[in-house]
């Protein structure tokens, strides 16, 4: 459901509820999946499916908005930066499509052996991955020209995160996948009227306990620019979900 609240860029934002009963997350994920609150992400989006990466010439592209993908019953929380344009905005489940190798299989390998992925790949949506007390979520949900959507754009796509986390009761530890995902978080938390004070800052395998009761813990992308150059390892990913798994108890 759409409203022509005006912002500072004049464009239309996502109305989400969220007071009261906390809503599910099929209505959050029909909300996401609806929304057309960023025309420039949303015209990108449509003319990336149309015209299709000659690899993938075949496949009926998503296209869309793409909602989060996990275990209802999570306890934590992943948040990353936005889909793939032939990745995410192909398949329609975040961290999938992106190609063997890609951030995607990367991230699924790390999940897989910390014990919270029953398989340590992500290509399709009918491969039967499935996470386990996990859950994973995204800043921005229309993938954005170059990886970079405007600040305008981050906060135009907050709600849904909000509405997918009041629809998770148990998130207990959130990481936040580069520092966009990060800062997309604690934004949330200032929305929230929550802040934090000092404000954490990002930095891989970073740990701070929240206000909140929640664990904040930063970890660089798994971009592959980030895991072809050595910037993120394997090992290094294993040791921020050893720790998740750790604080789980």
């Amino acid at each position: 459901m759409q409203g022509r609240r005006p912002d500072g860029a004049g464009q239309r934002v996502p109305r989400v509820v969220t007071r009261g009963r906390p809503p599910s997350l099929l209505t959050v994920r029909d909300q996401i999946i609806a929304c057309d609150a960023c025309p420039r992400l949303r015209s990108y989006c449509a003319r990336v499916a149309r015209e299709k990466r000659r690899a993938y010439r075949d496949d009926d592209y998503w296209g869309k908005p793409v909602p989060g993908f996990g275990d209802p019953q999570a306890r934590l929380l992943l948040v990353g930066l936005a889909p793939a344009a032939h990745g995410a905005n192909r398949t329609g489940r975040v961290f999938t499509g992106d190609g063997t190798g890609g951030s995607g299989d990367f991230l699924m390998s790390a999940l897989h052996r910390a014990g919270f992925a029953n398989i340590p790949t992500s290509r399709h949506p009918d491969d039967g991955l499935a996470l386990r007390d996990a859950f994973i979520a995204a800043a921005v949900r229309c993938a954005p020209p170059d990886n970079k959507p405007t600040p305008e754009e981050i906060a135009r796509c907050l709600p849904h995160l909000d509405a997918e986390l009041r629809a998770l009761p148990r998130i207990h530890v959130v990481v936040g996948l580069g520092r966009i995902g990060f800062d997309a978080y604690l934004r949330l938390l200032d929305s929230r009227g929550t802040a934090e004070r000092p404000r954490p800052a990002f930095g891989h395998a970073a740990v701070y306990r929240l206000s909140s009761g929640q664990i904040l813990i930063g970890c660089y992308h798994p971009s592959r620019q980030n895991t072809n150059t050595g910037k993120l390892t394997a090992a290094m990913m294993d040791e921020v979900f050893r720790r998740a798994r750790r604080l789980l108890g």
